[in-house]
């Protein structure tokens, strides 16, 4: 029975070819939009993900701040300033803290030969490289034992390298920072950043050695991992170890600032899934006009062959024969417009290849630029809509050819 219904559509089709044709493309043309938008959906996540792809999401940053309310006879607005031993305090009392580094910055002058530049220096410990996720391109990072010892080396990133080699081996040269000579033993790896926390255009040193530029007493802040799901609770216990230790109270939080990057990538998670719905959405009003214009066909269809209908009635058909026979003939319509659009999809991803995002802004950021690659994903939701739409479109006739009468049908002209 099912052969023989996919045969009449077949037949049904192929002798109204232009106007079968037509259909096909309008229903090809809703689904290639449909798969493009779900693409570039997923295109614009993935690009804005790789701007977060050097912060580990177990990961927390410290920074201090003022205090905004009184405590403890303490007046609002008094400056909170961190010390090693917050840090200490922290890694014994915080749960589930993995690993810590202090942070204290100074914008210094480093110079290699005739060339030279401004530059933020950073002083951290050895734990900083895996806290951050950091990538070298060239040589290693420094170790507790460069700490230990003293040992002027520095970690300088890509942009450092290349205002001050241009290009040249950076490994086992010395650069001045501040007049003191330090050893460059690593190249950080290019990352899509900018602002005050480019990476690219800083040179990290042992903490220990950053006391030789600088007063370290107080810190500029501090970053840490943990472990567990347990972020929410690991932040509350920082702030309940820095405002015993400096007699703020917890809730205050403009008195330090703890960013956690768990919870702002949560946010970031919403946000581009409310982009890939709105997409989805858009989408799919697009296809829905291809879907009209399938469901007004098919009604033509039926008014047309209401003999026809008859006939097969008064033969023996029942509803749902005829139900069926019209119904496949849409979905008949829908399927082979949806391959072909699919098709078409695949012929503009690959010739379009990537739109600008991170490129547009920064040197060297074309891995943060949308590439509307159809994963399978898109494929399966664009599938779902697409015969969700053909159902809708093709039930709405086939139901009205199913309703006719025997005999008012064999009497139409």
């Amino acid at each position: 029975m099912v052969r023989d219904v996919l045969q009449q559509a077949y037949s049904a089709l192929k002798h109204n070819r232009r106007r079968s044709f037509l259909t096909m493309l309008g229903m090809a043309w809703g689904i290639a939009t449909v798969v493009l938008l779900l693409a570039y959906g997923a295109g614009f996540e993935r690009g804005l993900m790789v701007a977060f792809s050097t912060y580990g999401t177990d990961m927390i940053m410290v920074f201090p701040g003022r205090t905004s309310v009184q405590a403890g006879g303490s007046k609002a607005g008094t400056p909170i300033r961190l010390e090693m031993e917050d840090v200490e305090a922290i890694a014994a009392d915080v749960p589930f803290v993995k690993r810590i580094s202090p942070m204290t910055d100074k914008q210094c002058n480093a110079a290699y030969g005739s060339r030279g530049a401004s530059f933020s220096t950073l002083g951290v410990n050895s734990y900083y490289f895996s806290i951050r996720r950091l990538n070298l391109s060239d040589g290693t990072a420094f170790t507790a034992d460069d700490e230990v010892a003293r040992r002027r080396v520095a970690v300088i990133g890509a942009d450092v390298r290349k205002k001050l080699f241009s290009g040249q081996n950076a490994l086992g040269e010395s650069i001045r920072i501040d007049g003191l000579s330090f050893e460059v033993v690593g190249v950080l790896k290019h990352m899509i950043q900018d602002g005050d926390d480019n990476q690219n255009a800083q040179i990290l040193i042992p903490f220990s050695v950053m006391g030789d530029l600088k007063d370290i007493r107080y810190l500029s802040g501090m970053m840490l991992t943990y472990e567990g799901p347990e972020h929410i609770k690991v932040a509350s216990s920082i702030r309940n170890v820095l405002a015993t230790r400096h007699n703020f109270k917890p809730d205050d939080r403009r008195a330090v600032f703890v960013f956690d990057m768990k919870e702002q990538f949560n946010e970031i998670q919403i946000l581009t899934v409310g982009i890939k719905v709105l997409l989805a959405f858009i989408g799919t009003l697009t296809l829905g006009i291809g879907g009209i214009g399938l469901m007004n066909i098919m009604l033509v269809s039926v008014t047309q062959r209401t003999r026809e209908i008859g006939v097969e009635k008064a033969l023996g058909a029942k509803r749902r024969h005829v139900l069926l026979q019209f119904l496949s003939e849409a979905l008949a319509i829908t399927f082979a417009g949806g391959v072909a659009g699919i098709a078409l999809a695949y012929i503009v991803s690959w010739s379009v290849g990537s739109l600008t995002l991170w490129s547009a802004f920064y040197e060297n950021a074309t891995e943060g630029d949308i590439h509307l690659s159809i994963d399978p994903t898109t494929l399966a939701v664009s599938t779902v809509i697409l015969m969700t739409v053909g159902v809708i479109s093709g039930m709405l006739p086939a139901i009205k050819a199913a309703r006719l009468d025997p005999i008012e049908a064999l009497r139409y002209e």
